[in-house]
């Protein structure tokens, strides 16, 4: 897996405080991998998840760092988002 991908993982098992979510999401970073989050916190990994985050390695880091806001990504576009809405919107809320 790619650096971004390793410290995306650190920053988000420290943004869920070691906890973990209830569901299963992928973020797809372009040109980068994936990472799944569950109830057992955030990990590298390409497994199948019931709701799929896509936007490029910017906008990712962007999102994590609080300087942009997942919702407004996806109305702009910057982010995409296949499966379960509401489990995506869950997540932006552990996000912050």
């Amino acid at each position: 897996m790619s650096d971004v991908v390793n410290e995306a993982v650190t920053a988000l098992n420290a943004k869920m405080d070691g906890g973990g979510f209830d569901g299963t999401a992928k973020f797809d970073i372009e040109g980068e991998g994936a990472i799944i989050i569950d109830e057992n916190g955030a990990r590298a990994s390409d497994d199948a998840a019931d709701v799929t985050l896509s936007a490029n390695a910017e906008t990712f880091k962007a999102i994590l760092d609080g300087e942009q806001n997942a919702t407004a990504a996806f109305m702009t576009g910057k982010l995409s988002v296949d499966g379960d809405m509401g489990l995506a919107m869950k997540l932006a809320g552990v996000l912050g």
